[in-house]
């Protein structure tokens, strides 16, 4: 009888384990805070990659209706697999795109340009990580699309691919 009691309580405690088990896989872990609607771009300085001049974001973002800021490494591979998603996106004239490099070598970043071109109308060094963080960014690669009144419009966390294209299409129409 006592087997029975036994046999009958380990069969229980195996089928709350899986239970607790599935039931923690199914949900997602990730947590993603809410952008507030048309949140104001912060203003920042930082060095231009390819001419290490000091450019404020007051004086970058004035010159088109729309930006994208891509906060991109060339050791992330995520944004490896976007760049194409951008060099599509920078042939759109009413669309500017500014790179944020970050965490990154400039040469390892030139050479990944090189190997895999610049869709970059300018590309800005992030260092230590301060602007992306003041920015908002939880990692790489993250998009800003911003508007000529310099409101963050949309946040894409993540890399860039065709559906996303298409929404940031529709957006700048």
């Amino acid at each position: 009888m006592k087997n029975k009691i036994l046999i009958i309580l380990i069969i229980f405690f195996f089928i709350f384990c899986f239970i607790v088990l599935f039931k923690g896989l199914n949900n997602s872990n990730i947590y993603i805070p809410k952008l507030k609607s048309e949140k104001l771009l912060i203003n920042f300085k930082s060095k231009e990659l390819f001419s290490e001049i000091e450019i404020s974001s007051d004086k970058l973002f004035i010159d088109s209706d729309f930006y994208i800021l891509n906060i991109w490494s060339s050791w992330c591979l995520p944004c490896r697999d976007e760049h194409k998603f951008l060099m599509q996106l920078n042939k759109n004239s009413s669309l500017m795109i500014v790179g944020l490099n970050y965490k990154d070598k400039s040469i390892n970043a030139k050479k990944f340009l090189n190997e895999l071109g610049n869709p970059y109308s300018t590309i800005l060094l992030d260092t230590d990580g301060t602007i992306s963080i003041e920015l908002g960014a939880y990692g790489v690669p993250e998009t800003f699309l911003i508007n000529d009144e310099k409101k963050i419009i949309k946040k894409i966390i993540g890399p860039i691919n065709e559906q996303l294209i298409n929404e940031i299409n529709l957006m700048i129409k």
